[in-house]
C-alpha cells in the first residue's frame, strides 16, 4: 500500500541488518543495567519458551538476542521487537521494560496480554518513535500519560477490541505530535467529534470504527502529507460530501464506506487525481456519478455498492485504464453498460454490477478483458443471447453469476473453462434445450438454471460433471424420465428438480452424500423406489405432488431424515417404514 508499507518494510529490513551486525561483534555492547531489565521482563510472564525470549540469558550479550537492537556506539537497547512471541499475561504498572528509557522502537503487536490495560508508565519511554501494540488484547481506558510520547512518528494501538481512547487524548495525538506520521487506531472506541484540527505530518490514518461522529468538512482534504484515510464503519458520520475547493494531492486512498454521509457526490471529487482507492460503499449517496469521475485517472479501485445511486453508468470510467476492481452493485443504475467498459478496462479483475435496473445486450467481444476473475451481474435487466465470451475468461474464478435477468438464449458453444466452478443462470427467460456443449464445463461445482422455460428431457450433458454437487433446475418444463443411470455424480448432495414435468418411474440412483432432493410438482409414477439411494446422508426428501404409492410391506431406513414430504401421492394408510425413523 505505497509509501506507508515501504516504510515498514524499510524499517524492518534496518532492523534485521543492525540485529544481524550487533550479534557478530564480539566485544560487550550491551548496557548491563538494560540488560537486566529486560531478563526481569521476561521473568515477568513465568515462562521461558516464547520463540525470541528463549535465546535471552546472561551468557550472551543482549545486543545479540533476539528481537533486541542496541545503538552501536554506546550499547542503549534501542529497539524491543517482541510481536508474535506469544507473550500471555499482563504488564506490571512497574515492570521493568519501563527503565530502557533509549527505546526508539517497542512492538509487542500480536500477542496476548488477556484483556490488561496499558501500563501508565509506558509514557515513560519519551524517546520511543514507533510503538505497536496491535492486536495484543489490551483492554480498558489508554492511559492519558500516552500523550506525552510526543516524538512518535507511528503509533499503531489496532485491532484490540475493547480499548478506549478519550477525546483529549485523541486530539493531543493529532494536534501537538507534530511528528507523526502513522496513525492506526482501527476498532478502538474513541466516541469523539471528527477531529477539526490535524497535524500536517500525517501521512496515515486509519480511524475505522471508532465510533466517531460528526460531519465530514474539507479540512481533511487539506492536510498536507496525507496520503491514506480510513473512516470506515463510523455510521454516526453524517451530513454531505463537502465541495474540495482545493485539495491535498498526495491523497491516495479514501475510505468512508458504511457511514452516514448522504447526498450527491459532488463534481469536485475529480480534484482528487492521486487517489488509488475510492470506497464509498454502504453510504447513503443519491443521484448521478457526476463525470468528473474520469479524472482519477491513476485509482485502481473503485468500490461504489449498496447506495441509491441512480441515471446512467458515466462512459468516463472507462478513462480509468488502471482499474482492478469496480463495484457499482446494489444501487439504481439504468440504460446499458458503457461498450467502452470491455474495451478499455484492460486491467479489470473485478466487476460487480449486480442489484441494479441495467438492460440491454452485452457486447458480442470482450477480448480484453483476459484478467477478470469475478463478474457479477446478478439481478439486472440484461437481455438477448448470453455472449461465447463469458464463458472464454479462463481466470474467472469461482463463480459466473448471470441470474435474475431476461436472456433467451445461451450459446451453442461452450468452451472449456477450468476455473469456472459456479454457474448460475437462474431466474432468466432461457428457452429451448440445455445446449451439450455444456459438458465442456467440466469443473463445475454448482450449476443454476431454476425458473426458466428449459424444454425437452433431463440433459444429458449434466451426466458427465463429475465434480457437480449442487444441482438446481427446478421451475422450468423438463419433460421426460429422469436418467436411470447417475453413476458418474457421486459428489451430489443438492438435487432440486422440483416444477418440471418429468415423468415414469423414479430410478434406483447410488449417489452416496446426496442429502437434499426435491422431486415434487412433476409427474412421476410408480411405487416408493426402496433403492432410490443409498439414504445414510439423506435429510429432506420431497416427492409430493406426483402420482407415487407406497407398498405396505417396504423396508428401508432413513438415518438421517429430517423432512419427509409425501402430500398429494397416493397413500392409503400411515407408511409402515416411517415408524422407525427417530429424526422427522
Amino acid at each position: 500500500m505505497g509509501r506507508f508499507f515501504f516504510f515498514y518494510s524499510f524499517l524492518c529490513f534496518v532492523l534485521l541488518r543492525s540485529g544481524c551486525f550487533s550479534s557478530s561483534l564480539d566485544h560487550q555492547l550491551c548496557s548491563p543495567t538494560e540488560a537486566s531489565a529486560l531478563l526481569q521482563f521476561k521473568q515477568s510472564f513465568g515462562v521461558n519458551s516464547f520463540p525470541k525470549t528463549k535465546s535471552w540469558n546472561e551468557s550472551r550479550d543482549c545486543c545479540s538476542w533476539d528481537g533486541v537492537t542496541c545503538d552501536m556506539l554506546n550499547g542503549h537497547v534501542i529497539d524491543l521487537d517482541l510481536s508474535c512471541s506469544q507473550l500471555g499475561g499482563s504488564i506490571h504498572p512497574n515492570s521493568s521494560l519501563f527503565q530502557l528509557h533509549h527505546l526508539h522502537t517497542l512492538n509487542l503487536a500480536y500477542n496476548y496480554f488477556n484483556y490488561s490495560s496499558i501500563p501508565r508508565n509506558i509514557g515513560q519511554l519519551t524517546n520511543l518513535r514507533h510503538l505497536n501494540l496491535s492486536d495484543a488484547w489490551f483492554e480498558g481506558k489508554i492511559p492519558t500519560e500516552i500523550s506525552y510520547l510526543s516524538n512518535l512518528v507511528s503509533l499503531d494501538l489496532s485491532d484490540s477490541y475493547g480499548l478506549q481512547l478519550d477525546e483529549r487524548t485523541f486530539e493531543t495525538m493529532l494536534q501537538d505530535f507534530t511528528n507523526l506520521e502513522v496513525l492506526s487506531l482501527y476498532l478502538v472506541n474513541i466516541s469523539s467529534p471528527l477531529p477539526v484540527n490535524i497535524s500536517s505530518s500525517l501521512r496515515y490514518m486509519d480511524l475505522t470504527d471508532t465510533n466517531l461522529r460528526g460531519v465530514l468538512t474539507e479540512s481533511f482534504f487539506l492536510v498536507t502529507n496525507l496520503e491514506r484515510l480510513k473512516l470506515r464503519g463510523n455510521d454516526l458520520v453524517k451530513g454531505v460530501f463537502p465541495k474540495i475547493h482545493r485539495s491535498n494531492t498526495l491523497l491516495m486512498e479514501l475510505d468512508i464506506s458504511y457511514t452516514g454521509i448522504s447526498g450527491e457526490l459532488p463534481h469536485s471529487i475529480g480534484t482528487l487525481k492521486s487517489l488509488n482507492i475510492l470506497n464509498l460503499e454502504g453510504c447513503q449517496f443519491t443521484g448521478s456519478i457526476p463525470d468528473s469521475i474520469g479524472n482519477l485517472t491513476q485509482i485502481t479501485e473503485l468500490i461504489l455498492s449498496l447506495n441509491h445511486f441512480t441515471g446512467h453508468i458515466p462512459s468516463t470510467i472507462s478513462k480509468l485504464k488502471h482499474l482492478t476492481i469496480l463495484h457499482l452493485s446494489s444501487n439504481s443504475f439504468s440504460g446499458e453498460i458503457p461498450d467502452v467498459f470491455f474495451s478499455n478496462l484492460t486491467h479489470l479483475q473485478r466487476l460487480d454490477l449486480s442489484s441494479n435496473s441495467l438492460s440491454g445486450p452485452l457486447p458480442n467481444n470482450a477480448s480484453n478483458l483476459q484478467k477478470l476473475t469475478q463478474l457479477d451481474l446478478y439481478d439486472n435487466l440484461l437481455n438477448g443471447t448470453i455472449p461465447c465470451w463469458l464463458f472464454s475468461l479462463h481466470l474467472l474464478r469461482p463463480f459466473l453469476s448471470l441470474g435474475k435477468n431476461q436472456y433467451s438464449g445461451l450459446p451453442d458453444e461452450l468452451k472449456t473453462n477450468p476455473a469456472l466452478i459456479k454457474l448460475d443462470l437462474s431466474n432468466n427467460q432461457l428457452s429451448g434445450s440445455v445446449p451439450q456443449s455444456l459438458v465442456n464445463l467440466t469443473y463445475l461445482y454448482t450449476l443454476d438454471l431454476s425458473s426458466n422455460n428449459i424444454t425437452g428431457p433431463f440433459p444429458a450433458s449434466i451426466l458427465s460433471l463429475t465434480h457437480l454437487e449442487y444441482l438446481d433446475l427446478s421451475s422450468n418444463s423438463l419433460s421426460g424420465p429422469l436418467p436411470s443411470n447417475a453413476s458418474m455424480l457421486q459428489e451430489l448432495f443438492f438435487v432440486d428438480l422440483s416444477y418440471n414435468s418429468l415423468n415414469g418411474t423414479i430410478p434406483s440412483w447410488n449417489l452416496p452424500l446426496l442429502s437434499l432432493l426435491w422431486l415434487n410438482h412433476n409427474q412421476l409414477s410408480g411405487s416408493f423406489p426402496q433403492s432410490l439411494v443409498n439414504p445414510t446422508n439423506l435429510s429432506t426428501l420431497d416427492l409430493s405432488s406426483n402420482n407415487i404409492t407406497i407398498d405396505e410391506g417396504i423396508n428401508i431406513t432413513f438415518p438421517s431424515l429430517e423432512v419427509l414430504k409425501l402430500s398429494s401421492c397416493e397413500l392409503k394408510d400411515f407408511p409402515h417404514f416411517l415408524r422407525n425413523v427417530k429424526t422427522l
